[in-house]
């Protein structure tokens, strides 16, 4: 997938089955995101809170069935903000309604339960802190007063100060620096909350002797603009949407080096699956884009990507269709439907305020990142280059040549 679509109903290796056909037990919690919310991908279950995505006329997450068991008479969505929208507000509900805390109560039950001979993969996955930004009131209240970051606004941005629509779930507009603090405070909140409930979730390990023997990844699929540089929602190039955490905990033994490094390696969501077959004893059937994470603990850094590479085809707009390269000091981004380009030197300049592109003493740095994006179009010829060069590519391409088949239905 060269941007946003459907999860193709299998692919040709997939974690959950690998390590299922290792011996592991596997449970998704949460938030799955597949296309068909029922497919199962090698999971032996899954308890899903896909909110308010239908993908069929009989399905409801089981979130839904559970807060309907709880609270009859209660909507849901009473809180009355979209997925996708900028405002916040607490949460009007109780608490323990939240689907922050069910995900995690759900977690937490199946650790304190768990007493099969198998080792077990876990996937808690929240859906907050995206949108909606509705965190109970306790965090809410606690951003009140809090310094949060203003927002940054590049001297490249004034071509995203008109709304993109009237609507509440916009991906560009200027709504000045009291709106994009509100939004700021209940996304913050929402991330406090989450915090809250991955640690209920490791005590419930430690309660149970687990801990030690845990390899725990912390990661996310994206981040929020936030109303930086006057756009909002995700699936853009630059760093509040497209740099997220990465955090490895080993247990003893199975990786290397102190704990509570910060290493400067570029790593990837790529690097996820081969992290879990390393850990688990698996040699994979075919070559895999990613690495994993427990070389670099263990110190094997030599043969390390130097660079990432990142990429979205056409989302909210025709604007918004690119590819890019990132080593974490510099970034180099190329906009696909009319070929600009853009450079920001990250070190100096985290916040992408100053676009370098045009500056005449920073060309031979521009050039060096616009032939690494060559080089990695190579394999893949027209349309994304002619000639050798890189050319603007209006039309989208959503797919590669190896997203699977789908039957028609």
């Amino acid at each position: 997938m060269l941007g946003y679509h459907r999860v193709a109903p299998k692919y040709p290796y997939e974690k959950p089955q690998a390590l299922r056909d290792a011996g592991y037990q596997t449970l998704g919690v949460g938030k799955m995101h597949f296309d068909h919310q029922r497919e199962l991908h090698g999971y032996h279950r899954t308890i899903v809170d896909e909110s308010g995505r239908v993908g069929s006329p009989d399905f409801r997450s089981d979130y839904r069935g559970w807060f309907h068991s709880q609270a009859p008479n209660l909507d849901p969505d009473a809180t009355g903000i979209g997925w996708n929208d900028y405002p916040a507000a607490e949460y009007v509900l109780p608490e323990e309604l939240h689907p922050t805390r069910w995900t995690a109560d759900v977690a937490v039950r199946f650790l304190e339960d768990y007493n099969e001979p198998d080792p077990f993969f876990l996937k808690v996955s929240f859906a907050r802190p995206h949108s909606p930004y509705d965190p109970p009131s306790r965090f809410m209240r606690q951003y009140e007063d809090a310094n949060i970051p203003d927002r940054y606004v590049g001297n490249w941005t004034e071509r995203n100060v008109p709304r993109s629509s009237d609507r509440d779930d916009i991906w560009h507009g200027d709504l000045g620096p009291d709106q994009a603090r509100h939004s700021r405070q209940g996304y913050y909140a929402n991330v406090q909350f989450i915090d809250e409930q991955i640690g209920r979730i490791l005590e419930t390990l430690k309660q149970r002797g687990l801990y030690e023997d845990t390899l725990i990844i912390f990661f996310s699929d994206h981040g929020d603009m936030l109303g930086d540089h006057h756009m909002w929602r995700k699936c853009f190039a630059y760093e509040p949407s497209s740099r997220v955490p990465m955090i490895l905990r080993w247990p003893e033994g199975l990786g290397g080096g102190e704990r509570g490094q910060v290493l400067d390696q570029p790593v990837e969501l790529r690097d996820v699956f081969p992290t879990f077959l390393d850990a688990a004893g698996i040699t994979p059937p075919m070559e895999l884009d990613g690495s994993s994470l427990l070389d670099l603990t263990r110190g094997k850094t030599e043969d390390w990507r130097k660079w990432i590479d990142l990429e979205h085809s056409t989302c909210y707009s025709p604007r918004n269709h690119w590819n890019a390269f990132s080593d974490g000091e510099w970034k180099y981004i190329f906009h696909a439907t009319d070929g600009e380009e853009q450079l920001f030197h990250l070190a100096d300049d985290p916040g992408e305020e100053t676009d370098l592109a045009g500056v005449p003493e920073y060309t031979a740095t521009l050039q060096q990142w616009r032939s690494r994006l060559v080089d990695h179009f190579e394999e893949r010829g027209e349309p994304f280059l002619k000639g050798g060069k890189l050319v603007p590519r209006p039309e989208r391409v959503i797919l590669s040549p190896h997203y699977p088949d789908i039957p028609s239905e």
